[in-house]
This record gives C-alpha cells, structure tokens and sequence, in this order.
C-alpha cells in the first residue's frame, strides 16, 4: 500500500495574526473544533463506504486512522 502524500500548509500573515490575539483557550477550542470535525467526517466516509460495518469496527478504524495505529 503506499504511503499518503503529507503535505504542510502553512498560515498567512493575516490568519497567524488572529490566532496570536486569541487566548490559549480560545486557540483550543479551534483546535478541539478541527479534530471534531476530522474524526466526523471520517467517520460519515467510513460508514458511506463500508454499509456493512457496525458502528464499533467504524469507531476503532476511526480512532486507528488518527492515532496513526498507536489504538
């Protein structure tokens, strides 16, 4: 199987400013909202390509996929 294609964006001036002015709670709300966000749509993908799986395995692959295997 071949390995994904990593890539890093990286911020403009303009958006590195904003999240300067947010407080460290602020920035993990985002963050929390992103992570959120991900672990939803891989689950709706994984459940739209797998109609078989139960909920369980489509968790597991879930929690797999983004701790890069270490669950």
């Amino acid at each position: 199987m071949a390995s994904p294609i990593q890539t890093m964006e990286i911020l403009d001036n303009a958006t590195a400013e904003i999240l300067r002015r947010k407080t460290p709670s602020e920035r993990l709300a985002i963050a929390n909202g992103m992570w959120r966000f991900a672990r939803d749509m891989l689950r709706a993908n994984l459940a739209r390509e797998h109609p078989d799986w139960a909920d369980d395995v489509i968790n597991r692959t879930v929690a797999k996929r983004l701790s890069h295997g270490a669950v």
